[in-house]
């Protein structure tokens, strides 16, 4: 995972400046957001993509041990606590998020919210590890995703979700369009800090895509959903 410090500070510079570090009475009812706020239509986007989500581990018909990396502030190990039997982990570097978190929604049972990288997970093993708009944090997947199938039971899976990924062509215009965001925001060095990632990078992952953006399917849906659904798993 990214080294803390330099990152933190930065992420959070940004993302009070984008609106995006809520109150915990926004937290607690998040993925809900009120339509006045600026961000209304992404979260209606990311509370499909976790319904999605939901429905698929509900079908599951088990108890699951579910790791969420990158976690935030909590509000997706939230609703899952709630919903399936198992334990549940939220792991973060973002302190500052993490700590509203616990203050939110730490009295829900088998829920748990750790500050660190996968090194503080000990030996544990998950059966459902999930990057929900963290996997651009990381410099490479093979960086991330080597590790997390590491952690995760024989019949495991691994679920990227909220995040976009590239056709290779397509990967010096994303950077060009990051950076210069970034520089509008006057926080350029965040271009440092988030990446850029192609489907290609996949191949040696035994994965399936679960909604495709790119798909002649995918453009006839009244409700799109912009961000690739991949599901990683062991070989």
């Amino acid at each position: 995972m990214i080294a803390a410090g330099t990152f933190e500070e930065q992420y959070l510079s940004l993302r009070k400046k984008e609106n995006r570090l809520y109150e915990d009475e926004q937290v607690s009812l998040l993925p809900e957001m009120e339509p006045a706020h600026p961000h209304y239509t992404e979260w209606k986007i990311r509370s499909r993509s976790f319904r999605q989500l939901e429905e698929w581990l509900i079908n599951k018909r088990k108890p699951l041990d579910i790791l969420e990396i990158g976690c935030g502030n909590g509000w997706l190990c939230s609703h899952l606590a709630k919903t399936l039997k198992g334990k549940i982990i939220g792991l973060d570097i973002n302190r500052v998020e993490l700590e509203q978190a616990k203050r939110v929604f730490g009295s829900i049972q088998d829920l748990e919210f750790l500050y660190g990288d996968m090194e503080v997970l000990g030996n544990h093993k998950f059966d459902v590890i999930i990057f929900a708009a963290s996997i651009q944090y990381f410099s490479s997947l093979d960086e991330i995703l080597s590790p997390a199938l590491q952690r995760l039971e024989r019949d495991g899976e691994i679920h990227i979700l909220d995040s976009h990924f590239y056709r290779e062509s397509e990967l010096e215009a994303a950077r060009e369009r990051s950076s210069a965001y970034y520089k509008k925001m006057n926080a350029a060095e965040m271009s440092y800090y988030y990446f850029h990632h192609s489907i290609a990078a996949l191949k040696p992952y035994n994965y399936k895509i679960l909604n495709n953006p790119g798909s002649i399917i995918h453009k006839f849906r009244k409700n799109k959903n912009p961000f690739h659904w991949i599901c990683v798993s062991h070989a």
